[in-house]
């Protein structure tokens, strides 16, 4: 009877790791096919005042109404599946590089994952067949939320805690980009002059703008807590709108949307780059 050995061992983790590190890159070509479509929405919205939803549910229908948009559909909704799988393995079994294993570590891996799972969900039950869960608008659905938690008991401070939770995620966000701290987790010292520049141009101004559409849905969270009404809180497409709104108007828009077109090239950049 023969058994397995160290080597034998050995070989699978590495065929686990392989097929992890495949996920991930899968995931962050998938992340950055939605942020370049949502970007190109909003540019759109920007330059004519289109009415197409500048959000996931809009750049999903985009990939439906493309030629072999059913497997576009499956093809993004496996590599955010993937996505989720990758940061699911790093709560368990922690994150690659040093402290990867701390507690909050784990947790801020295990909030990706679900996050990531339930973008997975909704694009592959839109490729299935139902066409009012994937497309569906983040506006309706960031005030349905508003209003279950409303509803809650003590659900003004509930609905204020997540506000501020999302509005301090879109602020570090924004903070990591200008830092440049996304450095220490690409494999920088074999990317070329041109390879880093791109990285340094798309990581911070794509992640400048996707902050600030963070911190702007957080705002509205906060809003609509405190006025105890859940029409306040918007979803991504009417945040990229608002920023019309502002004194800089159409400018500050455009602005923002670049931004996002520019983290999903900087999400392709991971893809490739990223230490996983």
């Amino acid at each position: 009877m023969t058994t397995a050995g160290p080597h034998a061992a050995g070989t699978g983790r590495a065929v686990r790791g392989e097929a992890v590190r495949a996920a991930a890159r899968a995931g962050f070509a998938a992340r950055g096919v939605l942020y370049l479509l949502v970007g190109a929405l909003a540019v759109r919205v920007g330059l004519t005042g289109a009415d197409q939803q500048a959000d996931r549910g809009g750049a999903v229908a985009q990939v439906a109404a493309a030629p072999f948009g059913a497997v576009l559909l499956w093809t993004l909704g496996a590599g955010l599946a993937g996505m989720a799988a990758w940061r699911l393995s790093e709560a368990v079994f922690g994150a690659s590089g040093p402290k990867g294993d701390r507690t909050w570590k784990r947790a801020l891996s295990a909030g990706r994952s679900l996050f990531y799972a339930g973008s997975a969900f909704l694009v592959l039950s839109f490729a299935a067949g139902e066409r009012g869960s994937g497309a569906g608008s983040t506006d309706r659905q960031s005030r349905d939320v508003t209003a279950r938690l409303l509803e809650l008991p003590g659900g003004r401070w509930w609905t204020g805690a997540v506000a501020v939770g999302v509005l301090g995620a879109g602020l570090w966000i924004a903070g990591r980009a200008v830092l440049r701290t996304y450095r220490d987790r690409l494999e920088w010292g074999r990317l070329t002059t041109y390879q880093r520049r791109l990285m340094d141009v798309t990581g911070v101004v794509g992640g400048i703008g996707r902050g600030l559409v963070l911190a702007a849905l957080g705002l509205s969270g906060l809003k609509a807590a405190t006025a105890f009404d859940p029409r306040q809180a918007k979803g991504m497409d009417d945040t990229i709108r608002s920023f019309a709104q502002t004194p800089a108007g159409p400018w500050l828009l455009l602005a923002v949307a670049l931004g996002l077109v520019l983290f999903g090239v900087f999400s392709f950049g991971q893809a490739k780059w990223r230490q996983v």
